[in-house]
């Protein structure tokens, strides 16, 4: 392992957009901490980034829900890579059902808030002191159009994301006398594991989300978490929101019929 790598934390590394901010951070020769409540899948990303870029990656394996469980976790971080974080990714989250409020499942909004805003302050509340120690580094939290708009039957979803958003400007106030940058990333329509865990499963269902236009890609986003955080150290990048050229809002899109 090369002690001058830097360090890149990620949480819900196992799919979508951190599976791919892994991979090109690997690819440019960082090494990586890789979170997620999938051991098999964790394990499999582990070898497949050593083996292709010749850097180290530490898996650890829990549910952001679980505020005991994220801090064990991070605190097994041996000295020698705590030492190198200089980004952390907030990345875990999901979007479950898409009911009317008044027919909401309550287990479905207690995973959403658990997942999205709970799980999102208990790891940046373990990792940040290591950022603090180096007096500097970035925290990019992944929060999605949802947090910019409200669309009929996103409710608990868009409110927990709006909530992402608002903890973002938060951690910058909070954050900004120790020198460490956050940018909000608010993604709109991306093909990933999103809408077939929104489905709870339904492939059909996921899949017709993204008929007749050319949705964004995991590499999309990963592409422009590295392109922020490669900005000169006195320039952030504050808050990003990224659609396909065919979405013009959360609910408007041209589509192409066959």
């Amino acid at each position: 392992m090369d002690q001058n790598r830097p360090v890149i934390f990620i949480s819900g590394a196992t799919s979508g957009f951190g599976q791919a901010t892994a991979a090109l951070f690997a690819h440019h020769q960082w090494d990586v901490i890789i979170t997620g409540r999938r051991a098999e899948r964790l394990a499999q990303l582990k070898q497949q980034l050593e083996s292709e870029n010749n850097i180290a990656v530490l898996p650890l394996c829990f549910d952001v829900r679980a505020e005991a469980a994220v801090n064990e976790a991070v605190q097994t971080i041996p000295a020698d890579w705590s030492e190198r974080v200089q980004i952390l990714v907030n990345n875990a989250g999901l979007a479950v059902g898409r009911s009317p409020i008044d027919q909401g499942l309550t287990e479905d909004w207690d995973r959403m808030i658990d997942t999205n805003i709970k799980g999102l302050l208990y790891v940046s509340k373990a990792v940040i002191p290591f950022l603090k120690a180096r007096n500097g580094g970035h925290i990019f939290n992944l929060g999605s159009i949802a947090g910019k708009e409200v669309y009929a039957g996103g409710n608990v979803y868009c409110a927990s994301k709006h909530a992402v958003d608002a903890l973002s400007r938060a951690m910058r106030i909070d954050l900004v006398p120790y020198g460490i940058k956050v940018t909000n990333i608010a993604p709109g329509a991306a093909d990933t594991e999103f809408s077939l865990v929104r489905f709870k499963g339904d492939q059909a269902q996921a899949d017709a989300t993204y008929l007749g236009f050319d949705p964004l890609v995991a590499e999309d986003i990963a592409e422009t978490i590295y392109f922020a955080a490669t900005r000169p150290k006195h320039v952030t990048i504050n808050d990003l929101v990224i659609m396909p050229t065919a979405q013009a809002s959360a609910t408007i899109f041209h589509k192409t019929t066959f």
